[in-house]
């Protein structure tokens, strides 16, 4: 198990957050944390980089849904970057590549 490691930083357009290890039930909890504490608003964008994850499970995938509702509640845009090809395998098989913005 890889410890779940979470880093912020702002840009212009809106916070990006990177998350590198394994995102699974015993940790996503940081990631929830992390992104109630963001403040967003219209036109603000919250990106959530992936490149680093090395697993994640069903909890993880609702952890990431859950930040997508945050960011629609405050009228702001989500998106996944740099999903690791065995996460955007689980994304596209459970239909999830139609709802979330993947770059």
């Amino acid at each position: 198990m890889s410890p779940l490691n979470i880093s912020h930083h702002s840009t212009d357009r809106g916070p990006v957050l990177r998350v590198v290890g394994d995102l699974d039930h015993a940790q996503t909890t940081a990631l929830r944390e992390r992104i109630d504490d963001l403040v967003l608003g219209p036109g603000r964008r919250l990106v959530i980089e992936l490149s680093g994850l090395d697993f994640c499970d069903s909890t993880g995938i609702t952890a990431l849904l859950a930040a997508r509702r945050h960011a629609q509640a405050a009228g702001a845009d989500m998106v996944l970057t740099g999903v690791p090809a065995d996460t955007m395998r689980v994304l596209t098989t459970a239909g999830l590549d139609q709802v979330f913005t993947i770059r």
